[in-house]
C-alpha cells in the first residue's frame, strides 16, 4: 500500500519537514547549562553520631536511592530557588550578552538594546522556572540543568544554586546537632532523678511480697514447675505405651500375644510339646490309645500344656499390673503439679508487678548511661562542620543554543509526515476494497490466477532516444493500429505486451488439467458487468489460432452480445434461434457459425435478444449443441454475461470441461469476486482460474513496470523488424 501510494508519502513528508522547520526559524535560541554534583554515604557512626540524632542516615542500596530522590527534591524547593535569586541579586551584572534574536537586530540596526537588568533578571527568573534536576542512572551523581536566552546568567545560577545547596546541607546538620546536645543536657538531670526513683520501689516491693529467686529471671517454684512438667510428660507417654500392651492383651489370645511369642521359656515348652505330639502320632499307628506307651506321651502332653497355659496367664496378669501402675504414677504426678501451678501462679501475679518494676530501673539505668555518652559525643560532633556533596563538574558557558534544534524538529516534522502520511494511506486503502495487483485474487479468493493482462494506458512508450525512422505508409498503420479495438489486440499489435499477456493466460489454461491438458469447452465469464470478459476471450480465441487451433467463440450473452460487433458479423440468426427450434444437424447451423478475418476463429454469435435466455441454456440442446461442436473445433470459448446478477453462466458452467472468471483491476471488489466464487462452490463447478484484466504496471509497487518496459523494448526490437540492432 505504502509503495503503491509513495507519492502522496513523499508530499506529506516533506510538508511535515518543512512545518518543523518554519516552526523553528522564529523561535528564540536557548541555552542549557549543566552541572553535576555527588552525594556521597554519610559515616552514619561518627563519633557514634548515630545515636544522639533522630534522622535515620543508614546507607544502603534502598537507602541511598531514596536518599537521592530525597535531594533531588531540596534541590528543586523554592526555599533554596529564592536563596539562589536573592545570591545573584547582590552581584553586579556585569558584561551581559543578550543572544535573542530580537537584540541582534537591535544590534545590527545601532537600536537601543533595552534595560540589561531587566534583561538579567528575566534570563535568571527563566533559568529558575526550567530549572531540572535529575539522577544519572544507579549512581550517586545529580545532574543539574536550567534554560536561558543568556547563557553566561545560565551557567551563573547553576553553579550558584549548587553552592547554595551545599550550605544549607552543612548548615542544616550542624543545626541539628546543636539542638540535640542541648536537648540530651536538659534530659540528663530528669532521668538521674527517675532512675533513683525506681530503684527505691523495686527493693520494696521485692521485701513486701517475700519473693525469693534463684537467678535473676527464675524463682524455686518455677525450677519445681519445670521439672513436674517433665516428669508428667514422660509418665503419660509411659502409661499409653502400657496401655496398648494391655488393650491388645485383653482383644487378642494369649497365643498371638508378642510378650508371650518373645518369651523363651514358653518357646521351650512349645518345642517339647510338638516333640511329644510327633511321638504319639507315631506311637498311635502302632498302638491302641489305652496302651501303656500313648497313655505316658498323654499325660506328658497334658502336664506341658497346663504348664504353658499358667505361663501365658502370668504373662497377661504382669501386663496388666504394669499398665496399673502407670496409670496411678499419672495420676500422682498430675495432683502434684496442679498443686505447684497453683503456687507458681500466685507468685506470677506478684512476680509481674516486680518484673515491671525491674524492667523501669533497667531501662532508666541504660538510658541515663547512654544520654551521659552521647552528650560528650554530641558536644564534639556539633563543632564539626561537614557536608557529604561533592561538586563533580561546574557548570560551564554554554557555546551554543541546544533549542530550537532544526534538525531535530525537521526530523519529528519527518516523522510526523510520514505517520500522518501511511494513516491516510492506509485509510484509504481501508476504503478501497477493489483486486489491485497481481496475486490479490488468489490471495482472498484461494484460486488459481492465470495472468494479468496489463492495461491499454500502460504499455511502454517507445522513449525518444530509441526514435526509429519510417516511412509515412508504416507510421499510417501505426496509426491505424493504435486505434483499433482493444479486443484484437493480440492480432493487431503481436509484439506488444498485452498480447504477450493474452499468451501467456493461454498457457496457463492450456496447462491446467492433468498431465498438461487443458479444457476443451471453456467459459468465461465475471462478477459484474464491464469487467473484460469479451476482450478475454477474443483474444484468448487469437491466441489459440497462433498455435495452429481451430476455435469457436461462442456469444452466450443474448442481452447484450457483442462478439458480432467485434468481428464485424452479422446477428440475425445465431444461439438463441438454434436452442429455440433445438435443430443441430449441419444445415441447421449453416450459416449460424461465421469465420472470421483471422484464418481458423469462428464465431457463433447470440442471434436475437431475448428474455428466456436462461430457460433455452437449461434446454437439452444446448448440451448437444456443446458436444457437436466440440467435436467439430480444438477448442470452444464461451462468453456469457455477469454471473452475479443473470444466472446463464451459472447454468453453462455445468456443461463446460473448464471456467474462468475475469476480474478487472480497481473495479472488481473483493467481496463481489468471493461471492462470485461462493455462488460456483455452492453449485459443485470448480473454478479453473482468475485473469486480472485493465491492470496499469505503472502503479504498481513491485517494479513489474521496469520489468515490462525493459522486456519488450529490449526483447521484442528483432520481433519488430529492427534486425539492425537484433
Amino acid at each position: 500500500m505504502i509503495r503503491r501510494r509513495k507519492g502522496t508519502l513523499i508530499l506529506i513528508a516533506s510538508l511535515g519537514t518543512l512545518a518543523g522547520v518554519l516552526i523553528s526559524v522564529p523561535q528564540t535560541p536557548i541555552y542549557q547549562a549543566r552541572a553535576s554534583i555527588e552525594v556521597q554515604d554519610l559515616n552514619a557512626d561518627f563519633l557514634n553520631i548515630r545515636q544522639t540524632t533522630p534522622v535515620n542516615e543508614t546507607s544502603g542500596a534502598t537507602t541511598s536511592l531514596t536518599d537521592i530522590q530525597t535531594q533531588i527534591k531540596i534541590l528543586q524547593s523554592e526555599t533554596l530557588t529564592e536563596r539562589t535569586l536573592d545570591r545573584l541579586k547582590v552581584k553586579k551584572p556585569g558584561d551581559v550578552v543578550d543572544p535573542t534574536r530580537v537584540n541582534a537586530w537591535r544590534k545590527a540596526l545601532n537600536l537601543d538594546e533595552g534595560n540589561t537588568e531587566s534583561e538579567r533578571g528575566q534570563a535568571l527568573n527563566m533559568a529558575a522556572k526550567t530549572l531540572k534536576v535529575r539522577a544519572a542512572g544507579q549512581t550517586r551523581i545529580i545532574e543539574i540543568l536550567s534554560d536561558s536566552p543568556d547563557p553566561k546568567q545560565a551557567a551563573d545560577f547553576n553553579n550558584t544554586l549548587t553552592n547554595e545547596y551545599i550550605e544549607q546541607n552543612m548548615e542544616a546538620r550542624w543545626k541539628m546537632s546543636e539542638r540535640t546536645g542541648v536537648w540530651l543536657t536538659r534530659q540528663i538531670d530528669d532521668m538521674r532523678v527517675r532512675l533513683e526513683r525506681s530503684e527505691d520501689a523495686l527493693q520494696g516491693y521485692a521485701r513486701k511480697a517475700g519473693l525469693l529467686f534463684t537467678s535473676d529471671k527464675n524463682s524455686v517454684a518455677e525450677d519445681k514447675l519445670r521439672q513436674l512438667q517433665q516428669e508428667l510428660g514422660k509418665a503419660q507417654g509411659e502409661r499409653v505405651s502400657r496401655q496398648s500392651r494391655y488393650e491388645l492383651a485383653m482383644r487378642a489370645s494369649p497365643e498371638s500375644l508378642p510378650d508371650v511369642l518373645n518369651d523363651v521359656s514358653l518357646r521351650d515348652y512349645q518345642v517339647k510339646l510338638t516333640d511329644l505330639r510327633r511321638q504319639r502320632s507315631e506311637l498311635i499307628t502302632v498302638y491302641t490309645a489305652n496302651q501303656t506307651k500313648v497313655r505316658r506321651v498323654d499325660a506328658e502332653i497334658e502336664t506341658l500344656e497346663a504348664a504353658l497355659q499358667r505361663e501365658r496367664g502370668a504373662i497377661v496378669k504382669r501386663i496388666k499390673n504394669e499398665y496399673d501402675e502407670a496409670v496411678q504414677r499419672e495420676k500422682l504426678l498430675t495432683t502434684e503439679y496442679a498443686t505447684v501451678i497453683k503456687l507458681v501462679t500466685d507468685q506470677s501475679e506478684k512476680s509481674i508487678q516486680y518484673n515491671i518494676l525491674k524492667r523501669e530501673v533497667d531501662s532508666n539505668r541504660q538510658l541515663y548511661d547512654s544520654m551521659l555518652q552521647k552528650m560528650k559525643e554530641a558536644s564534639v560532633a556539633s563543632a564539626m562542620r561537614a557536608s557529604n556533596v561533592r561538586v563533580v563538574d561546574a557548570a560551564k558557558v554554554p557555546k551554543r543554543p541546544y533549542k530550537p534544534n532544526i534538525p531535530t524538529n525537521a526530523g519529528l516534522g519527518l516523522l510526523s509526515g510520514i505517520f500522518l502520511g501511511i494513516s491516510f494511506i492506509v485509510m484509504r486503502e481501508r476504503a478501497n476494497r477493489t483486486i489491485q495487483e497481481p496475486g490479490d485474487a488468489a490471495f482472498f479468493m484461494n484460486v488459481k490466477e492465470l495472468g494479468a493482462i496489463p492495461s491499454e494506458g500502460g504499455e511502454p512508450r517507445k522513449p525518444f532516444y530509441n526514435f526509429e525512422r519510417k516511412s509515412v505508409e508504416e507510421r499510417k498503420a501505426a496509426v491505424i493500429a493504435d486505434r483499433s479495438r482493444v479486443e484484437l489486440v493480440t492480432w493487431q499489435r503481436k509484439p506488444s505486451v498485452m498480447a504477450e499477456s493474452f499468451r501467456g493466460v493461454l498457457t496457463s489454461i492450456l496447462f491446467s488439467g492433468h498431465n498438461g491438458t487443458g479444457p476443451k469447452v471453456l467459459l468465461l465469464t465475471s462478477a459484474g458487468p464491464k469487467e473484460g470478459k469479451t476482450t478475454s476471450i477474443c483474444n484468448l480465441g487469437i491466441a489459440l489460432t497462433e498455435v495452429r487451433k481451430k476455435v469457436l467463440l461462442i456469444d452466450a450473452d443474448m442481452r447484450r452480445p457483442r462478439l458480432h460487433e467485434v468481428f464485424n458479423l452479422s446477428n440475425e440468426r445465431g444461439l438463441s434461434q438454434i436452442l429455440k427450434d433445438g435443430e443441430m444437424d449441419a444445415e441447421a447451423l449453416e450459416g449460424v457459425i461465421q469465420e472470421t478475418m483471422i484464418p481458423g476463429l469462428f464465431v457463433f454469435p447470440s442471434g436475437a435478444a431475448t428474455s428466456s435466455a436462461a430457460n433455452l441454456l437449461h434446454s437439452p440442446a444446448m448440451e448437444r449443441l456443446l458436444k457437436q461442436v466440440s467435436e467439430e473445433f480444438d477448442m470452444v470459448l464461451i462468453d456469457s454475461p455477469p454471473m452475479l446478477q443473470i444466472p446463464d453462466a451459472r447454468v453453462v458452467a455445468r456443461l463446460v470441461d473448464g471456467v474462468v472468471l475475469v476480474v478487472r483491476s480497481g473495479h472488481t471488489t473483493r467481496d463481489a469476486a468471493l461471492a462470485a466464487r461462493q455462488r460456483f462452490r455452492d453449485d459443485n463447478t470448480e473454478i479453473t482460474g482468475v485473469i486480472l484484466n485493465d491492470w496499469n504496471p505503472k502503479s504498481s509497487p513491485n517494479g513489474y513496470y521496469g520489468y515490462y518496459n525493459g522486456y519488450y523494448y529490449n526483447t521484442y526490437r528483432y520481433y519488430s523488424g529492427d534486425k539492425s540492432r537484433g
